[in-house]
């Protein structure tokens, strides 16, 4: 059965867990070849032998320069080329206001959530320009559409509304080059993580607050993933799809 991204090869920043691990698993079940990018070495060895020769994992932080060159690399090495990037790795923060926010805090949100996204697109718009073309998918959220006072974030605000604002000043930049660059805006997700961090109550009580009454799942968020990253999004650029059930709009 073929998928709608056979042939293609991907990379996805923070991919051995939570919805980069998802992400890496539906763009491969629609036929990618995906470099699991991620700090955790461990973890990204088990979930790219779990998956197969359809992966490979590279250590990476999205924050170094030289790490992303070597991501380029290694794709060629094994799979020839870069066709779609997935910025995904991102800290969420300390939920603080701005007054009450360190200012190593504030650096470290910025550094891998704002700069990373900056640096993987450095590096990898050049690749796509030699390779005639690429995807590059931004994750952002609907942090980066409004900023929530109940649990204030300032810092993880201030990057998510970053990433929106390139992206769109790639995808102008970019898009003779057939490279098209969108963001995408997930709602709450429910991941492992936060379903240790939270109690059943406060799950329900979060969860609750969209409009459609539940949290999203990783899966949802994957299927936006592959739509940009597939010829059936040939014409949107420089957009950024809200995928919260109705959050943002409320």
């Amino acid at each position: 059965m073929m998928g709608i991204l056979d042939g293609k090869v991907a990379v996805v920043t923070g991919g051995s867990r939570g919805m980069g691990e998802i992400h890496v698993r539906e763009l491969v079940n629609e036929g990618a070849k995906v470099i699991i990018s991620d700090l955790n070495e461990e973890l990204g060895e088990k979930v790219s032998e779990d998956i197969g020769d359809n992966t490979i994992f590279v250590k990476h932080d999205v924050t170094n320069f030289d790490d992303w060159e070597n991501i380029i690399i290694k794709a060629r090495e094994t799979f020839g080329s870069i066709d779609i990037l997935v910025n995904n790795a991102g800290v969420g923060g300390p939920h603080k206001k701005i007054n009450d926010l360190s200012i190593a805090d504030y650096k470290t949100t910025i550094d891998v959530d704002l700069n990373g996204v900056f640096l993987g697109m450095k590096a990898l718009i050049p690749h796509m320009i030699d390779n005639n073309g690429g995807s590059i998918i931004n994750i952002s959220s609907v942090a980066g559409l409004r900023h929530d006072d109940v649990t204030p974030n300032a810092a993880y605000t201030a990057a998510k509304h970053g990433v929106i604002g390139l992206t769109r000043a790639g995808a102008v930049e970019y898009a003779n080059k057939n490279i098209k660059i969108n963001a995408i805006c997930p709602g709450t997700v429910l991941t492992p993580l936060l379903e240790e961090n939270l109690s059943e109550e406060e799950l329900e009580a979060v969860g609750s607050t969209s409009p459609i009454g539940r949290f999203a799942n990783s899966k949802e968020i994957s299927q936006a993933i592959i739509f940009l990253a597939s010829d059936k999004s040939s014409y949107i650029n420089g957009e950024y799809i809200v995928v919260d059930g109705g959050t943002a709009a409320s």
